[in-house]
């Protein structure tokens, strides 16, 4: 399963611009059942997947990632195996193209969870990772974007409005033959946002969890709603206490999100039985899965 961002997304109003979307998430889903059927891992399949989308520049990741108050791009990425509860996360880094695969690092190389700004890119640098320089990240309609938030002294989800395009935070969760979990979630964040202003995506728990006992969950809206309920832990923590399904797991969890916090964004999830479920509070939310092998799924 996959996500591309949730909010009022006003601009899926052509077919034009929803077959996009569409064929983005359809072809990254192809991508990763082709992982998945060559004997690959969940873990293997969320990075990959999710690097697809950082690659694509319609998705608010990696090459696509809003700007910050001082107009610069500033990336965050957690990814987990359910297996063990190992994990990766990397918070306000920049010129990085992939964040996934420097949190996929952190993971496996080192003895931490989460690095941040310069460090986890000095990390990234000496295993390898090549940098990247800022024009590659910075595009004409996000500068619209940024100078349209500055004038309304806000800061908005990439996809409330202000722009002819909308873009979202991307995350995957996959179900493997051998039973693993996997979960991973990058963004560049919300527009105009505080520097050093970190949000759900790279915290254990809230934007990203796996657990093969429970389930893998991938988190998009407003970061600070999240981490104030740690939404995606909670939705494993019900079904670690109750034994339910995905269905009721992720109902619960946004009817949690609404009633503590009127959280804006949305969730989505594989139990451990391989069922898929999402929900969301805002108008819409990019996302789609294959369950148990069977056909691809897509919507808003």
């Amino acid at each position: 399963m996959i996500h591309g961002g949730a909010g009022d997304l006003a601009s899926i109003k052509n077919n034009r611009t929803a077959i996009r979307y569409l064929e983005s998430i359809r072809t990254t889903l192809e991508y990763g059942r082709e992982i998945l059927a060559m004997g690959g891992s969940a873990l293997e399949c969320v990075e990959v997947c999710v690097t697809l989308l950082e690659d694509d520049p319609v998705f608010n990741a990696g090459c696509g990632s809003v700007l910050n108050a001082q107009g610069k791009v500033e990336m965050d990425a957690g990814i987990m195996n359910g297996a063990d509860l190992t994990a990766g996360a990397v918070a306000s880094v920049s010129n990085i193209a992939n964040p996934v695969q420097l949190a996929r690092l952190v993971m496996a190389e080192s003895e931490h969870v989460m690095l941040v700004g310069k460090g986890a890119i000095e990390f990234g640098t000496k295993l390898g990772m090549k940098t990247i320089e800022d024009n590659y990240f910075h595009t004409e309609t996000r500068l619209k974007q940024l100078h349209a938030a500055q004038d309304k002294n806000t800061t908005l989800l990439d996809h409330e409005a202000l722009a002819d395009d909308k873009f979202g935070t991307v995350g995957a969760v996959a179900w493997d033959y051998g039973g693993g979990l996997a979960a991973a979630t990058s963004t560049g964040g919300i527009i105009n946002k505080q520097a050093g202003r970190v949000g759900d995506s790279p915290i254990i728990g809230a934007g990203v969890y796996a657990d093969n006992e429970t389930c893998a969950v991938s988190a998009t809206g407003y970061g600070e709603d999240f981490m104030r309920t740690v939404i995606a832990k909670a939705i494993a923590d019900y079904i670690e206490i109750t034994g339910a399904d995905a269905t009721a797991a992720l109902r619960f969890g946004i009817d949690y999100l609404r009633r503590k916090v009127n959280g804006r964004g949305g969730v989505i999830m594989i139990d451990r039985k391989g069922y898929c479920a999402s929900g969301f509070t805002t108008k819409k939310m990019i996302h789609g899965w294959i369950e148990h092998g069977g056909e691809v799924s897509c919507g808003f």
